[in-house]
């Protein structure tokens, strides 16, 4: 998922930590701080581009997380939230590394090949129909934009093979 990839965990959760604890020390009531926390996080995310839902889970613990959270202070940002999402994220590639079908993170796959271009004229006809669909349908999908066109042109390949039907091999 594009959503849990490095940066999104890393830049997402470092981020929101710094938005709970700005939060949690200059406003009240902490019902307030909460709600300004999230949405800021929010907004910090969408700015940085690394937008991760659990990161506004950490906004909030910074405002709600009690005393021992809140004497921290900035160094909540650090410790516990950097250091744990730079090891998640090791944990995460490093399990993942022996299994080639895994796509964690998904720019060290050995699954990414370069999308195929039918001709530009296709290919911007079918991300047109893509995004047509998914926005007629009000749905998201939670993945890269270039997976999905990629699993239209393997349905695409696969429809046709099944179409002109089996080869004769001399």
């Amino acid at each position: 998922s594009p959503l849990s990839q490095p940066w999104p965990i890393i830049g997402g959760h470092t981020l929101s930590a710094f938005a709970g604890v700005v939060c949690a020390r200059w406003l009240e009531p902490p019902l307030l701080a909460g709600g300004l926390a999230v949405g800021l996080a929010i907004g910090l995310m969408q700015l940085g581009r690394c937008i991760h839902p659990p990161g506004g889970a950490t906004a909030l613990t910074a405002v709600i997380g009690g005393s021992t959270i809140h004497q921290w202070g900035f160094t909540y940002i650090l410790f516990p939230v950097l250091a744990s999402v730079i090891l998640l994220v090791v944990l995460a590639t490093v399990i993942n590394a022996p299994f080639p079908w895994r796509r964690y993170p998904s720019f060290l796959s050995r699954a990414n090949t370069p999308l195929k271009v039918v001709s530009p004229d296709m290919d911007a006809l079918r991300h047109r129909q893509i995004v047509a669909a998914l926005r007629e349908i009000d749905s998201f999908v939670d993945i890269s934009e270039e997976d999905l066109i990629r699993l239209v042109n393997h349905l695409s390949s696969q429809e046709r093979r099944e179409v002109s039907g089996p080869k004769d091999h001399p």
